[in-house]
C-alpha cells in the first residue's frame, strides 16, 4: 500500500486554498485533481502543476470515480474543502459517496441539523469527516488551555475579545455578503475564535447579542470559565484610530484579566500541522464543530438587544 495519498481539492481559486496545497506537499502527499468554477488557479502551478484540473463539479465528479474505479493506488484517498461555506455540505457528501474522508475548512455546516445527516453518512461509507481547527493547535492557545485547567476550578475568567478585519465594497457583492450563503460576519469571522475559547474555557452556557448588522456584531458569550465580551466587525472605520493612522487594517485583540492575549505569530504552518494531526489519525472530526454551529447559529438567529447589560466596550465609541 503506498504511504502517498492522493488528494483531491474543492476551491482551488479561493483565498485559504494555498495553505491547503501547501499541506498537501509538505506532508509529502499529492494533489492529482482540483475544482473551481474560476478558472484563475495559476497558484497551481506553485504546488501542483500536473494535477488535473475541473471547472464543472459533475465532471471532476466523474473523474473522482473513474479514479476509484480503475484503483491501483490511483484512487483519492482524501478531498479537501475549500469552497464557499453553503456548499461545505454538499462537497463533503460528493467526497464521501467517491469513498474518501473529507477535510473541510470552517464552518463545516452552516445549520446546526446538518451535523446529522452527515454523521448518517459518515457510518454508511465508513470515511471520516475532518474539520480544521488551527487554532486549537497554536501553541500559545494549547499553553493557555493548561493554565486554565490547572488554575482554580471555580474562577470564572473575564475576556474582551475584538476582530476587525476591513473589507471592501466587494465582500457584499460576494457569497460572502450573503447571509443565506455565509452565515454572516459572525460565521464567517467568528467562528474560529468561537471554537477556540470554548475549547479553552468550556462549553458555551449563554449567550447575548446586543449588536447585529451586515457588517459588525457584538454579544456576550458565558462559558463555563469565562465571560466573554466580543465584537466581530468588518468595517474599516472601527478600527481604532491610532491603528487606522499608522495604515492597519486589521485589529485583533484578546484581553484577559485586563491583559492581553498574545497569539498573533505562529500561524503560518498550521494547516500543515493539522494535516499532519489528520494523517497520524489525530484530526478533529465532525462531532467537534457542532458547539461552534449552533453558537454562531443561535447568534445570527438572536434579536439584539441594544447597549443594554455588560456589552463590549469599543460599542461606546461606535455611531450604532
Amino acid at each position: 500500500m503506498p504511504t502517498t495519498k492522493n488528494f483531491a481539492l474543492i476551491g482551488a481559486a479561493g483565498y485559504i486554498a494555498p495553505r491547503h496545497m501547501a499541506a498537501i506537499q509538505e506532508t509529502g502527499n499529492k494533489l492529482v485533481a482540483a475544482l473551481d468554477k474560476f478558472d484563475c488557479v495559476g497558484i497551481m502551478d506553485r504546488f501542483f502543476p500536473d494535477a488535473n484540473f475541473f471547472t464543472e463539479p459533475e465532471r471532476f465528479d466523474r473523474h473522482l470515480d473513474k479514479l476509484r474505479r480503475l484503483n491501483q493506488g490511483r484512487d483519492v484517498d482524501y478531498v479537501s474543502i475549500c469552497s464557499p461555506n453553503y456548499l461545505h455540505d454538499s462537497h463533503i457528501r460528493l467526497a464521501l459517496r467517491n469513498q474518501a474522508h473529507a477535510i473541510c475548512e470552517k464552518p463545516i455546516v452552516l445549520n446546526p441539523w446538518n451535523f446529522d445527516g452527515l454523521e448518517a453518512i459518515e457510518k454508511e461509507t465508513n470515511k471520516n469527516i475532518y474539520t480544521i481547527f488551527q487554532l486549537r493547535l497554536h501553541p500559545s492557545v494549547i499553553e493557555l488551555k493548561k493554565k486554565i485547567e490547572n488554575g482554580p476550578k471555580d474562577k470564572i475568567y473575564d475576556i474582551d475579545l475584538s476582530y476587525i478585519t476591513s473589507r471592501g465594497k466587494w465582500y457584499d457583492v460576494s457569497w460572502k455578503g450573503d447571509i443565506s450563503k455565509s452565515g454572516g460576519v459572525t460565521t464567517n469571522i467568528g467562528v474560529h475564535f468561537f471554537d477556540m475559547l470554548a475549547f479553552v474555557f468550556g462549553k458555551v452556557k449563554h449567550t447575548e447579542v446586543h449588536v447585529l448588522q451586515h457588517n459588525k456584531a457584538a454579544g456576550l458569550l458565558e462559558l463555563e470559565r469565562a465571560r466573554v465580551r466580543w465584537f466581530l466587525s468588518i468595517d474599516s472605520n472601527d478600527i481604532p484610530l491610532e491603528r487606522r493612522a499608522q495604515g492597519q487594517s486589521t485589529f485583533r485583540s484578546i484581553l484577559m484579566e485586563g491583559e492581553n492575549f498574545e497569539f498573533s505569530g505562529g500561524f503560518t504552518d498550521l494547516h500543515t500541522v493539522s494535516y499532519r494531526e489528520i494523517l497520524d489519525g489525530r484530526g478533529f472530526r465532525i462531532q467537534e464543530g457542532r458547539q461552534s454551529i449552533e453558537t454562531v447559529y443561535n447568534i445570527r438567529n438572536s434579536e439584539p438587544i441594544g447597549l443594554k447589560g455588560d456589552y463590549h466596550p469599543i460599542l461606546k465609541h461606535l455611531h450604532l
